[in-house]
């Protein structure tokens, strides 16, 4: 599986966005449930999103965000795609599907097999 990145740019406010949100949400919590979205939430200070999404591969994921209730209610005014390895930081071990216990190190610091 393929992690990547998105931010969403919006072409409203927060307060333009409140009719789509209950939809949106609900999207993300379904999507986070089946495994698919790892993690997401606003940008502080600025109009935007990010997202951290696993999927299959690269058409997956746009079929993923062609669904999303904010794109198809035209609230985005620019989609950044990137893909993404994640391969350091206490949380990779989870990130990339192991357990800190298989990894090779207790903490999952991504530097497993270093010497």
């Amino acid at each position: 599986m393929t992690k990547f990145v998105v931010e969403f740019e919006y072409n409203v406010d927060r307060a333009g966005r409140q009719g789509l949100h209950p939809a949106h949400a609900e999207n993300l919590y379904r999507l986070a449930d089946s495994g698919v979205l790892l993690l997401g939430g606003p940008l502080v200070g600025e109009n935007a999103g990010l997202l951290l999404y696993e999927a299959e591969n690269r058409a997956e994921l746009q079929r993923i965000l062609d669904e999303e209730p904010y794109v198809t209610g035209g609230v985005v005014a620019n989609i950044r795609i990137r893909e993404w390895s994640p391969g350091k930081g206490s949380r990779v071990a989870a990130l990339n599907g192991r357990s800190p216990e298989l990894s090779g190190t207790a903490t999952g610091t991504g530097t497993e097999g270093a010497s």
